[in-house]
C-alpha cells in the first residue's frame, strides 16, 4: 500500500516540463492511484487537485485542448437552498480541478418553480454564480415558453405534456428535463463537441467515503476530466452514473428494511444501560451498489441482505445510549422525506475506465449524453411516474446496446436540508410535524413499477423498435399490474406484522426509555414514526386504497397503454422539434 511519502513523490512528478504532457498525465494517474489505495486521508486531497490543475495549465499552454465542452442541466423547483448547495459544489469542482481552465463547463438552470419568490431566488443565484466565474444560463418559465412558441404547430404533448401558460411551473422533473433538452439542442448546434450532463438540484459534486470516525463528504473525483475520457475513448452515446448518500428511491419501497433496522436498534437499546457508552458500529459500506435500501431488491437482480444495519451516532465525543436514542429518534422523521438513516450508500473507488459496463437503468439525476442522443427524450413524462429512469434505461438498452453504459462516477444525494430534517420541496408530498402524506408518491411508485417491468417484457418483443398492437400492450400491462399487486400486498402484510412487533417493544413500560425524563421529544418522534407507518401501510391506509381501487387501476392502465401506443408518433414530433431548433 503506497505511503503518504509515495503520494508526495508522485505529486512532485506532476511538475514535469510543460511540454511533456504525457509525463504529466502519467504522474496524475499515479497520484490518483496512490490516493485511493490508502484509507481516506484529507491531507492527500490537495496534492491530487493541484496536480490536475497543473496538467490543465500545461494543456492550455500547449494549445491543443480539444476535449469536450459540458453543459450541466439542473432542473430546480422551489428549492433555492438546495440549488445553492448544488451550485456551490459545482463551483468547488471547477475550482478544485480546473477542467478546461473554466471555459468548458456551463450550467443551464432549468427553473420549474411555481412560486415567484423561488423563481426570483433562482434567477439571483444564476447571477451570483455567474459573477463568481461559473457560466450559468437562467432558463425560467418565460424562456421556456418563448422557445416552445417557436415550435407552435408541433404536438409535443407526449414529451412535455399540456400546461396552461399562466401555470407552467411544477411540470415535474421528467417534463422539465425534456423542455431543457430542447434548449440543449440549440446550444449543441453551435458546439459540436458538447456533452450534456444532467443532475438533480438536491445533489452535490461530491462523494461519501468511509474513513476514520465515520464518513466524509468530499469533492474528490475530477468529474468532467473523467467523463471526457469515457466519451473520447469509447463510442458511448449515453452514460449513466449513480448516487451515493441518500437512496434514489421513495420511502414507499424502503419501509420494510428500515423497520427491521429500527426494531434491531430498540432491542439493542433494551439490554443496555442509559448512561453506558453507545456501541458504535464499524463504518458499514455493505450494500453500496446493491440496493440494500430497497424492499424489493430481488426484482432488480440483487440479493436482499440478511443482516440488519446498525445506526452510527454522530454525537461528538463518546455518546451514551441516551445520546444514541435521542439522535436516532430525531432522524426518524427524515425517513419519510427520503433519508435512510441506517442504509447509506457509500462510494467505493474503482477506476472509471475499468468500471465501464453495459447499462440498463438511467439515473436521471446523473447521466450524460452526446448531442446525437437527444433523440431519446425521457419517455412517458406526462404520466409523472416514478421509475422513469429505469424505464428509459430498458428502452435505451434495446435501441443502443453497447453505446449505453454505466460508470462508477456518482453524485452525492442529499434529500433533506441541513437543520430541518425535511426536504425543501417534493412534488405531491405533504407533511406536517406529525404526519407526512406520501399517498401521491406511493401511487406513482406502484404504477411506475408496473410500467418498468412491463417495459422489460415489451422490449423483449421488439419494442420500441417494433410497433406492437394495442391489445398486446394492454395485456402486458394488465398482467404486470396483477403481479405487482401481489408483491405489494405481501410486502405490506409483512410490514404490518413487524409494525406490531415494534409497537409492543417500544411501549413496554419496563423499558428504560419510558422513564427517562429527558426523552419526551424522542418518545414523541418514535410515536410519530409509528403513526406514519400505520397511515401508509396499515389496513385502513388511504395509500393502499389508491392502488387497490379498480376504477383507478383501469384508468392508469388505459393511460399507460395510450402512452406506449403513441410513443412512435411522439418521437417523430420530437425529432421535428430538434430539427427546427438545430437549424435556427
Amino acid at each position: 500500500m503506497p505511503s503518504p511519502a509515495i503520494c508526495r513523490r508522485a505529486d512532485r512528478l506532476a511538475g514535469a516540463p510543460d511540454s511533456d504532457l504525457a509525463a504529466r498525465r502519467a504522474a496524475v494517474e499515479r497520484l490518483e492511484r496512490a490516493f485511493w489505495s490508502t484509507d481516506f486521508d484529507p491531507d492527500l486531497l490537495p496534492p491530487l487537485r493541484a496536480a490536475y490543475r497543473e496538467l490543465e495549465a500545461a494543456l492550455a499552454e500547449a494549445g491543443d485542448d480539444d476535449r469536450h465542452d459540458f453543459v450541466v442541466v439542473i432542473p430546480v423547483a422551489d428549492n433555492p437552498r438546495q440549488t445553492r448547495a448544488c451550485l456551490d459544489s459545482l463551483d468547488e469542482q471547477c475550482q478544485a480541478f480546473g477542467y478546461g481552465g473554466g471555459n468548458k463547463v456551463s450550467v443551464l438552470l432549468a427553473d420549474d418553480s411555481r412560486t415567484a419568490g423561488a423563481r426570483d431566488a433562482h434567477r439571483a443565484l444564476a447571477g451570483e454564480f455567474g459573477a463568481r466565474g461559473l457560466a450559468v444560463e437562467y432558463f425560467g418559465l418565460d424562456q421556456q415558453l418563448a422557445l416552445l412558441d417557436r415550435l407552435d404547430g408541433l404536438d409535443l404533448s407526449g414529451s412535455i405534456g399540456r400546461h396552461r401558460r399562466d401555470d407552467f411551473g411544477h411540470k415535474g422533473q421528467a417534463m422539465m428535463r425534456n423542455v431543457a433538452y430542447l434548449r440543449v439542442a440549440e446550444l449543441a448546434a453551435r458546439r459540436p463537441r458538447l456533452i450534456c450532463l444532467t443532475v438533480d438540484g438536491d445533489q452535490l459534486f461530491r462523494v461519501k467515503v468511509a474513513g476514520a470516525g465515520g464518513g466524509h463528504e468530499v469533492c474528490a473525483l475530477n468529474v468532467f476530466f473523467l467523463l471526457d475520457a469515457v466519451f473520447s475513448e469509447t463510442d458511448a452515446d449515453v452514460l449513466t452514473g449513480k448516487v451515493v448518500g441518500d437512496p434514489p428511491v421513495s420511502p414507499a419501497v424502503m419501509a420494510g428494511n428500515f423497520l427491521d433496522d429500527v426494531i434491531a436498534f430498540l432491542r439493542e437499546m433494551a439490554v443496555g444501560v442509559p448512561d453506558a457508552p453507545y456501541r458504535q458500529p464499524v463504518t458499514d459500506t455493505r450494500g453500496s451498489g446493491e440496493a440494500a435500501y430497497h424492499d424489493m431488491a430481488d426484482l432488480f437482480g440483487f440479493q436482499p441482505p440478511v443482516e440488519v444495519y446498525r445506526y452510527r451516532c454522530e454525537h461528538p465525543g463518546t455518546p451514551t445510549n441516551i445520546d444514541g436514542f435521542t439522535e436516532f429518534a430525531g432522524r426518524l422523521r427524515g425517513f419519510f422525506h427520503g433519508e435512510h438513516p441506517t442504509r447509506v450508500t457509500w462510494y467505493r473507488h474503482q477506476d472509471v475506465r475499468a468500471s465501464i459496463q453495459p447499462a440498463r437503468t438511467v439515473y436521471t439525476g446523473n447521466y450524460a449524453f452526446r448531442p446525437d442522443a437527444l433523440d431519446w427524450f425521457i419517455p412517458f413524462a406526462p404520466l409523472r411516474l416514478r421509475m422513469s429512469g429505469p424505464t428509459m434505461g430498458r428502452m435505451l438498452r434495446a435501441e443502443l446496446g453497447g453505446r449505453f453504459v454505466s460508470v462508477n462516477l456518482p453524485m452525492l444525494h442529499r434529500r433533506t436540508v441541513a437543520g430541518t430534517g425535511v426536504s425543501e420541496f417534493r412534488p405531491g408530498v405533504r407533511g406536517e410535524r406529525e404526519r407526512v402524506d406520501l399517498c401521491d408518491e406511493f401511487e406513482r411508485q406502484f404504477h411506475g413499477d408496473v410500467m418498468l417491468f412491463a417495459m422489460e417484457r415489451l422490449t423483449a418483443r421488439g419494442f420500441p423498435g417494433r410497433r406492437l398492437a394495442v391489445a398486446e400492450l394492454d395485456a402486458t400491462l394488465a398482467a404486470t399490474q396483477r403481479e405487482m399487486t401481489e408483491k405489494y400486498r405481501a410486502r405490506h402484510a409483512g410490514i404490518r406484522a413487524r409494525l406490531g412487533e415494534l409497537v409492543a417493544l417500544f411501549d413496554d413500560p419496563g423499558r428504560w426509555w419510558q422513564a427517562e425524563p429527558g426523552l419526551t421529544d424522542a418518545r414523541a418522534d418514535f410515536r410519530a414514526f409509528v403513526a406514519n407507518l400505520d397511515f401508509h401501510f396499515g389496513l385502513d391506509s388511504p395509500c393502499l386504497a389508491r392502488i387497490e381501487a379498480e376504477t383507478a387501476r383501469a384508468d392508469w392502465r388505459a393511460r399507460q397503454c395510450a402512452a406506449l401506443a403513441a410513443y412512435e408518433d411522439d418521437r417523430a414530433a420530437w425529432r421535428q422539434a430538434l430539427a427546427i431548433l438545430r437549424g435556427s
